[in-house]
């Protein structure tokens, strides 16, 4: 791979037939890839079902109020959702959060503190509880079983069949 010293020239040439045809959209010219999708309802029998916001909140298109009740039923519900909004974050969100916060920062003061402490103490003086451990069994455990595996070997059981 070396160091290519000729430049190549790059040039489009068009003719002019093609230069005015190409100002028409290019995929008008392409057939349709995709087929249409088809109607699920071609007889309109679930008009009923399809509802929009308009249908919930809005004044029906028959009749028409004086004041133009859409408009500030509109106004209304924006107002109230902006207001519950805020209500709810400030009076919601913002406690749960600095709570969160405290019972987190709680929690990690005692993992810190107090469980990783302990742990490591435990773990420091695991090895001359063993030692201690391994000398009374072998100054009191031991002797105890070894004596009472001794009587009770000289027990001899016996199976009669009749």
């Amino acid at each position: 791979m070396g160091l290519e010293k000729e430049k190549s020239e790059t040039s489009v040439i068009m003719d002019e037939e093609e230069f005015n045809r190409s100002i028409e959209p290019i995929l008008g010219k392409k057939p349709h890839v995709y087929s249409p999708v088809p109607d699920r309802d071609p007889k309109d029998i679930n008009a009923h079902l399809k509802v929009d916001f308009e249908d919930i909140i809005a004044e029906p298109i028959s009749t028409h109020s004086f004041d133009k009740i859409w408009i500030g039923s509109h106004a209304v519900f924006e107002l109230v959702r902006y207001v519950f909004y805020r209500f709810l974050t400030t009076f919601l969100a913002i406690p749960m959060a600095f709570v969160s916060g405290i019972v987190f920062g709680t929690l990690s003061c005692i993992h810190i503190w107090v469980v990783m402490p302990a742990v490591h103490g435990c773990m420091m003086t695991l090895p001359p509880i063993q030692v201690i451990w391994s000398s009374l069994v072998d100054i009191f455990i031991l002797p105890l079983f070894f004596s009472i595996g001794k009587c009770l070997s000289s027990i001899t059981v016996k199976t009669v069949q009749n």
